[in-house]
């Protein structure tokens, strides 16, 4: 299942098409070096659909003010906008209360937010447990915190084929573990993590989880009260909405007890020269004027994907997967990095005799866009004994005749750079 399945019983499915879903994306209509374009980097921002382009550009031509606060049409207009998405956020995710939705401009964000404010309530010989395979986002916060504090940062080991199993995780674990950071689904390899039994560890231990689930809300199914993490990060553009939008999901007696991440103007009640005090919630951790328009779009996209039949869209994209798998392994000289039982949406390789960034850049001739870098997880590829990968990563947009456009135009790449 995957995140689309979130929707209302009382709504009926939108039929998966493939043509008119494609349809619904009007870059996928253009050319690139005079070539079709073929867009296989939704692991690093996805594209948009018509409807969230329209409702953005609506916004800043025909409603556009500041949020909270005006008395005067526009600003209640777009108020309600904002705070409309926030709710679609909150049904989205399962999440109990509104309040428990925390806007920021990213799942990078939000994971600082936790490290700044829950981070303040760990001291020396506190430890955090993350795993070998996250992004630098959900890696580097942690150790400026163990830098500023003096908490212990565990890291379980990573597979051959790019796991990271239970019993890993679990040994690690003692009565000092305060926090266990993980990534839902692996952005270089596509693992998908068992998300609801860490959870269950790491409550066992009397540490709270956080999750980054910049993929995992693109492929996964995504109920926060099931899977009863503590935080859970997300990105906008991720999940075909506009860039400069993140969410923190925290449990709602949780976040009452952090203090502010950041101060300004919306996050108070009251301020004197003495004294301060906080806005309820999720005011608290929106200090400063938000990211209105992009929340808007961010509540339109939420609304294009949950109008889909989440069986079919699921289906396709393990389709995708398993046929790139197969065409990708026919390929003479590449070897895919990460090979999971529990895998979705990305595929990771480098071809011999190849740099993946020149590599990268012939499949740009022909019009094919791949990541090509260590998809800022180094630590991971030091894990497997590379400095780079080529990363096509599929959205709910792409097609197998895309994975044969990539794979003769592997072929062109080999003759030209092996």
């Amino acid at each position: 299942m995957t995140a689309l399945a979130h929707v209302s019983p009382e709504s009926k499915a939108r039929k998966f098409d493939i043509a008119s879903v494609r349809a619904d994306f009007p870059i996928l209509r253009r050319l690139v070096h005079e070539k079709p374009l073929t867009y296989l980097d939704t692991a690093a921002s996805a594209q948009k659909p018509q409807s969230v382009i329209d409702v953005i550009k609506n916004q800043y031509e025909n409603e556009y003010a500041n949020v909270h606060r005006g008395a005067y049409w526009l600003s209640e207009t777009l108020t309600t906008k904002y705070e409309d998405a926030r709710e679609s956020v909150r049904a989205f995710l399962n999440a109990k209360s509104d309040k428990e939705i925390i806007f920021t401009k990213g799942a990078t964000e939000s994971i600082n937010l936790v490290a700044s404010s829950f981070g303040r309530s760990l001291k020396v010989g506190d430890e955090i447990v993350i795993t070998g395979l996250e992004h630098h986002s959900n890696i580097v916060p942690w150790q400026m915190l163990r830098n500023q504090c003096g908490v212990e940062l565990k890291v379980a080991p990573v597979t051959d084929d790019g796991d990271v199993t239970l019993d890993s995780i679990s040994k690690l674990l003692s009565p000092k573990t305060k926090l266990v950071a993980v990534a839902h689904v692996s952005n270089a390899l596509g693992t998908v993590l068992p998300i609801k039994d860490i959870a269950k560890l790491a409550h066992d231990a009397g540490a709270r989880i956080l999750i980054d689930g910049c993929q995992g809300i693109v492929h996964e199914d995504v109920d926060v009260q099931d899977m009863d993490c503590d935080f859970y990060a997300f990105s906008g553009h991720k999940i075909y909405g506009p860039n400069g939008i993140g969410v923190l999901y925290g449990k709602e007696d949780i976040l009452e007890e952090m203090p502010p991440y950041q101060g300004g103007g919306e996050m108070i009640s009251t301020v004197t020269f003495d004294h301060s005090e906080w806005a309820e919630l999720p005011a608290k951790f929106e200090a400063g004027t938000p990211p209105i328009v992009p929340a808007v779009g961010l509540g339109e996209a939420i609304r294009y994907v949950s109008a889909f039949d989440a069986a079919s869209v699921s289906a396709h994209e393990k389709a995708l997967l398993a046929y790139g798998t197969e065409q990708l392994q026919a390929v003479e000289g590449v070897t895919l990095i990460g090979t999971a039982e529990r895998k979705t949406a990305v595929l990771s390789f480098v071809l011999e005799g190849a740099h993946p960034h020149d590599l990268a850049t012939i499949l740009d001739r022909c019009g094919v866009c791949v990541r090509a870098g260590h998809h800022c997880a180094q630590p991971l590829m030091d894990r497997f004994g590379v400095s780079a990968t080529v990363r096509a990563s599929f959205g709910l947009y792409n097609t197998q005749d895309e994975v044969d456009v990539l794979i003769e135009a592997l072929g062109r790449a080999r003759e030209i750079l092996c």
